[in-house]
């Protein structure tokens, strides 16, 4: 497994492994849009015409955001997951969920919005960040594997290395996808006492639903797992796409190694 991270900044973990190299990050993170492109267009998720000119399937927070990559014996991608932790001054507007189909809702919209509100103001008081996880893809071949579940308890484990987190996700129910996310304690999202239903989203047409995370509360039956995953983590390869500005690329105290 590697991980890809966001510019060097102001990241929320350490770990012992890094290595800044801005053209292997950008040929990881394109294999795993090309995954992405393949797994939803054979699922009829998405349409040609949403793809890039060289047949990517490009999210708008891809380069801000962390990518688990599940390499094969060829050195390419076999299965990815994004999650992009959010700053506390980011508007609901800027969230992915609110690209979903039901964030325009008449009936439900301002619901969705309040319910995803009051969680991140629960992660602020809790000094936690809030974040949103997706970009789910694996290859064919792998689906009906433990790859799905690999994956899904390492995004568990990243988010108790970054210090806790609540998070939210859109899951197709094609293929099981949010009920294997529910299985590891992801939950319903509720706005007062009524949960956020299902909808079809147009966009991938597909029946989808509203996961909540908690990174405190998982199924108690991987609380063990995670907590493995948490360590390895610490020794995963990174892959940083770069620096932000202001920051200078001379680290030696953090033993990287600036690659290009």
């Amino acid at each position: 497994m590697i991980l890809l991270a966001p510019p060097f900044g102001d990241w929320p973990a350490t770990f012992n492994s890094i290595k800044v190299d801005t053209l292997r990050h950008q040929r990881l993170l394109a294999d795993a849009q090309w995954l992405r492109a393949r797994a939803y267009c054979h699922d009829g998720a998405i349409n040609r015409y949403q793809l890039s000119s060289d047949g990517r399937f490009v999210h708008s927070h891809d380069e801000q955001s962390w990518h688990l990559l599940v390499m094969d014996d060829k050195g390419r991608v076999a299965g990815c997951a994004r999650y992009c932790p959010h700053k506390h001054h980011v508007s609901f507007s800027e969230l992915s969920i609110a690209e979903s189909a039901l964030a325009s809702c008449p009936e439900w919209g301002s619901r969705l919005r309040r319910a995803v509100e009051s969680k991140r103001a629960e992660a602020r008081r809790r000094g936690y960040s809030y974040g949103e996880l997706g970009g789910w893809a694996l290859k064919r071949e792998r689906r009906h594997t433990l790859e799905a579940l690999r994956i899904s308890v390492n995004m568990g484990g990243l988010m108790k290395l970054f210090g806790g987190a609540l998070a939210v996700s859109t899951a197709t129910i094609r293929h099981r996808s949010s009920s294997i996310l529910k299985k590891l304690g992801g939950q319903g999202l509720f706005h007062g006492d009524v949960e956020i239903p299902s909808y079809y989203d147009p966009k991938y047409r597909c029946e989808m639903e509203i996961v909540g995370f908690d990174s405190d509360v998982p199924n108690p039956k991987y609380v063990g797992l995670i907590k493995e995953c948490q360590i390895k983590l610490r020794n995963i390869a990174v892959v940083c796409a770069g620096y932000r500005e202001n920051m200078g690329a001379a680290m030696p105290e953090l033993q990287m190694e600036t690659i290009g």
